[in-house]
């Protein structure tokens, strides 16, 4: 019998895995695809890392515990796992994503007024009220590599990992768990459930809403141009006054301009087991293209490289993370800013789990909020 066994081991469940092994835990970890897999949420190369989160002032706290958690694993291995080039959070000055940033608990943030932000980063066709707030401490994060040392690591500390595996079945009683697959059951102390868009699927009551999210990979239009290289063109989000709004970062030697459209209409609450993972030119790339020719106008509007994705909308846009059973431990939801926070959330849920005093106030994260 196990003390805890994690079911997904995506971005949430490997980060939570890494932690509960730290800590001496005989933990199991369960995935239904490979690890670092392409069918979830948790890859497509690289993700946006903010600690002025402008989604919540609660986040900046997580932020910098994943930040910090990453930088430890990444002495021991030799890797990185965040690279801190900054990022713009850009808009007119009552837009979300200034005013979130600004609002953003201990974040070392610094204003640029439009001709500031102007001068310094001409790639953009700004609207005449739009200025910017800088993170320094911002970048991007990798991807599949960090699932992936979240579960090497784990195993190297003594973590049993099944991959490729499907849970069919999680039956909780007064003494304990079962966690049932097709070739064997596993019973333990507790569960972590963090199957991402599954979850509504193997948790009774959770209303998470998984929407299909293709991603996008750009080039300059002068292909000699340094413009668009990642340390001339940072991670950024950018509302425009309509609601919608551009996000991305620039090129660099192992992947190239990566950008995605915000507020486009999405097929949503769709059955992740029955995901469109087709491209639909008009559908997918057309008011993304026509975006990108508006506001980026050295980019080359077509994209050259696009893959499918999911992101899993819970009601208020705030991730689900914390107890929601006697034995049993959830997140999920990750509204689409979820990655850049993973190896925090896996820490609270260990701290969870093991019945420590969380590290910072994750009120707004309970899952029984709704």
């Amino acid at each position: 019998m196990a003390d805890v066994v994690v079911v997904g081991l995506g971005a949430f469940g490997s980060a939570a895995l890494w932690r509960l092994a730290v800590r001496g835990v005989d933990v199991v970890g369960i995935e239904r695809q490979g690890i670092g897999h392409s069918f979830g949420s948790s890859h497509g190369t690289t993700r946006l890392f903010r600690v002025a989160c402008m989604e919540h002032p609660g986040l900046t706290a997580i932020a910098r515990k994943s930040l910090g958690l990453w930088t430890e694993l990444g002495e021991r291995t030799g890797e990185t796992y965040v690279r801190q080039t900054g990022s713009l959070n850009v808009g007119t000055p009552d837009s979300r994503p200034v005013t979130g940033a600004r609002k953003a608990a201990g974040a070392a943030t610094t204003d640029l007024t439009h001709d500031e932000l102007a001068e310094r980063f001409p790639q953009y066709a700004l609207a005449a009220e739009d200025v910017a707030v800088w993170d320094p401490d911002a970048g991007i994060c990798y991807a599949e590599p960090t699932v992936r040392a979240h579960v090497a690591e784990a195993e190297r500390l003594g973590a049993t990992v099944y991959p490729h595996t499907m849970v069919t079945g999680i039956d909780v009683r007064p003494d304990g768990v079962t966690v049932r697959t097709p070739t064997t059951s596993i019973t333990a102390e507790q569960v972590v459930i963090c199957t991402g868009a599954w979850l509504s699927k193997l948790v009774p009551g959770v209303s998470l809403s998984p929407r299909r999210t293709p991603l996008f990979w750009f080039q300059p239009r002068d292909p000699a141009s340094e413009a668009f290289r990642l340390r001339n063109f940072p991670a950024f989000i950018w509302e425009f006054a309509d609601g919608r709004g551009l996000w991305g970062h620039g090129s660099d030697e192992d992947f190239l301009v990566k950008v995605g459209l915000d507020g486009a209409e999405r097929e949503r609450d769709v059955d992740p087991d029955e995901l469109d993972r087709y491209i639909h030119p008009r559908k997918d790339i057309a008011e993304l293209s026509a975006a990108i020719a508006d506001q980026f106008p050295g980019l080359d509007p077509e994209p050259v490289k696009l893959m499918p994705c999911m992101v899993t909308d819970s009601l208020d846009g705030q991730f689900l993370a914390g107890r929601y059973g006697d034995r049993v431990v959830i997140a999920g939801g990750d509204s689409g800013h979820g990655f850049k926070h993973c190896a925090g959330i896996g820490e609270l849920l260990a701290q969870e789990t093991t019945k420590e005093t969380p590290y910072t106030d994750v009120s707004f994260l309970d899952p029984h909020r709704f």
